[in-house]
């Protein structure tokens, strides 16, 4: 444990660029890529999944062109593609002609990382998350089984192939990428597994951070494992938009939060993305925020977050209407 782990302090996500909210064309997404790039963004996270292959190609893409050296570009395992004139129904709009089939083994994973390098047209990846491997995943599995059931066969399958890829130097390091604490410390604390980094979306952020604090930071620290804290906005909510977490779902909770947080935000004229990106960041253990964008202006906006001053009293003033747990890190 404790081998090197990325350290970028900003990334960008792949869900926005592989369609995930709204069709984008090709030049649009190379448009926020540039943005990214220019913004001194370095750090790069993809998946066969977002747009069924069109966001690993879009990243692709662009990357192709700039020095391997110069960027870390990390992609995804756990669903294997095939060409389809049946594209099936799914989150993505207008996304590429695949279908797809979930398989956690160790030829699976082995395949997909080829699949991907293929699609990406570059020459390594640098780590590589078992994604979607998760309680949230288990009305979509096609059949039957449940995530424990998977899990059981990354354990014996994609987990212990990662690792030897490792040690092959195929890749830097590997870890999960799921929208749920459980399956992060289930592998960290029931196997023997090896992994070097995780990936947690929608789990740290200014309404949802109790359980990442309770169960998923000891753990993270216990096992001294490199930690992503991905997707600050609830994929929308804390940015303005009228989602969250990926869907058009609003918990009355999350919402009365929100409100709350918005009032304080007003009165000290923080601006709320600002104040979730740095929030995010704020804990210790985490090494990197990732934020997908799907315009340049947000890439920008997103990378000069870290260099605005927000006064102390507003984070006070979270804690003192409960807004925010008390235990939360907050930027100094």
């Amino acid at each position: 444990m404790g081998r090197e782990v990325i350290k970028e302090k900003l990334g960008l996500g792949g869900v926005a660029i592989g369609n995930g909210f709204k069709v984008l064309s090709d030049i649009e997404a190379e448009k926020t890529l540039k943005a990214a790039w220019d913004a001194g963004i370095r750090y790069y996270d993809t998946s066969p999944w977002y747009g069924l292959g069109l966001s690993e190609r879009r990243f692709g893409h662009f990357l192709h062109n700039k020095k391997k050296d110069d960027y870390i570009l990390t992609t995804k395992v756990g669903r294997v593609l095939s060409a389809t004139k049946n594209i099936p129904e799914t989150m993505w709009n207008e996304p590429a002609p695949f279908d797809y089939k979930y398989d956690y083994s160790a030829k699976a994973v082995r395949r997909s990382i080829e699949d991907s390098l293929q699609r990406l047209g570059i020459e390594s990846i640098d780590y590589v998350f078992i994604h979607d491997l998760s309680p949230d995943h288990n009305d979509e599995y096609k059949d039957g089984t449940t995530w424990l059931d998977h899990f059981e066969v990354a354990r014996k399958g994609a987990m212990p192939e990662l690792t030897k890829m490792r040690e092959e130097g195929l890749i830097k390091g590997w870890g999960l990428g799921v929208n749920t604490i459980e399956p992060i410390v289930k592998t960290l604390e029931e196997t023997d597994a090896d992994p070097d980094i995780f990936l947690s979306a929608i789990q740290y952020s200014l309404v949802d951070h109790k359980k990442s604090l309770d169960e998923l930071f000891p753990s993270i620290e216990k096992h001294n494992v490199g930690l992503i804290a991905a997707a600050p906005f609830n994929a929308g909510l804390l940015s303005g938009q009228g989602r969250y977490n990926y869907s058009g779902d609003m918990p009355e909770e999350k919402v009365k939060r929100l409100n709350g947080i918005k009032e304080i935000a007003k009165k000290h004229n923080v601006d709320l993305s600002t104040a979730s990106l740095q929030f995010s960041y704020a804990p210790k253990i985490v090494n990197t925020v990732l934020a997908g964008a799907s315009k340049p202006e947000q890439v920008q906006e997103n990378a000069k977050a870290f260099d605005i001053k927000i006064p102390s009293q507003f984070w006070e003033d979270l804690k003192k209407e409960k807004l925010i747990d008390e235990r939360a890190e907050v930027p100094e």
